[in-house]
């Protein structure tokens, strides 16, 4: 699947999505309703009930992710935070708490129906320091050297250019500026075939990169200070219901499948100027 096949099928899903919770339903990323109730285990119980108490309703059923990066992410009053693929904007409403009056939360996404959804949240949370952008996160509106901290929520994995999206992350970051998001990532390479079934599970339409590969990653695109944090680690029988339905058998795949597969919260650093390394020749420095 090309890159813009695989944004059109995201823009339509999570379209879906935000529809749904409009009229009264909730969203599962990954597979059906678990026994006709809630959402499957990467979705569901990532948010306490401290978290869900400080915002719109809402905008906790919109939750597609994997992780809570506004749990695990360090936000200081007055800083400015940008969530990649923002969707509902549960994780910039409660970024924005975080970081008060002084600081500034951005939410980028690029489906009209999850920007309306989270415009309509916003309004709810009474939220004067939170704007939505509509954009791909392969090319944020954003100048270079705005942000203090990214994060992100099962959103990078979807990505058909994540160098290009880990490049513009480095940009728009300022010195000494933190990466901090949730993902899925996968320990060890899998058969084509396999990855392609259960990934699908794991993350609507997921290209989840291995642990390595994130790390390879992040460090082309400049980061230091990289490190990747299991959360959940996801085994076969948590994918039976929905990987039977797909005519898979779950018994005999379980052995490529088990442990392999995990919600991660990723950590790095752009270095300060500080930090950069020093001239050392005669000519760089002009």
């Amino acid at each position: 699947m090309g890159g813009t096949d695989i944004k059109d099928v995201v823009k339509e899903k999570y379209g879906q999505a935000a529809l749904r919770v409009k009229s009264g339903g909730s969203s599962c990323c990954g597979a059906a309703p678990v026994n006709g109730s809630g959402c499957d285990p990467i979705t569901s119980n990532l948010y306490d009930d401290s978290q869900a108490g400080q915002i719109p309703a809402e905008a906790m059923l919109a939750s597609l992710g994997c992780g809570n990066p506004t749990a695990l992410a360090t936000l200081n009053p007055g800083e400015v935070v940008l969530d990649l693929g923002s969707g509902g904007g549960i994780d910039v409403l409660l970024s924005a708490k975080r970081v008060g009056p002084a600081g500034k939360a951005y939410g980028l996404d690029m489906t009209d129906e999850m920007l309306a959804l989270a415009n309509e949240n916003k309004r709810k949370a009474g939220a004067e320091n939170v704007e939505f952008l509509k954009g791909e996160i392969e090319n944020i509106p954003l100048p270079d050297n705005s942000v203090d901290v990214v994060i992100s929520n099962c959103v990078i994995n979807l990505s058909a250019d994540k160098n290009r999206v880990l490049k513009e992350t480095f940009r728009v970051l300022k010195p000494g500026g933190r990466f901090a998001v949730s993902d899925v990532v996968t320990r060890d390479e899998m058969t084509p075939e396999i990855r392609q079934s259960v990934l699908l599970w794991v993350g609507c339409v997921a290209g989840a990169l291995t642990e390595t590969e994130y790390r390879e990653k992040l460090g082309m695109a400049g980061f230091e200070q990289i490190e990747v944090e299991p959360t959940r680690v996801y085994r076969a029988e948590d994918a039976r219901e929905f990987l039977s339905a797909e005519g898979i058998d779950v018994d005999a795949i379980a052995p490529q499948v088990d442990g392999k597969i995990m919600s991660a919260f990723v950590r790095a650093v752009k270095p300060s100027k500080a930090s950069e390394k020093a001239c050392c020749g005669p000519t760089c420095c002009n």
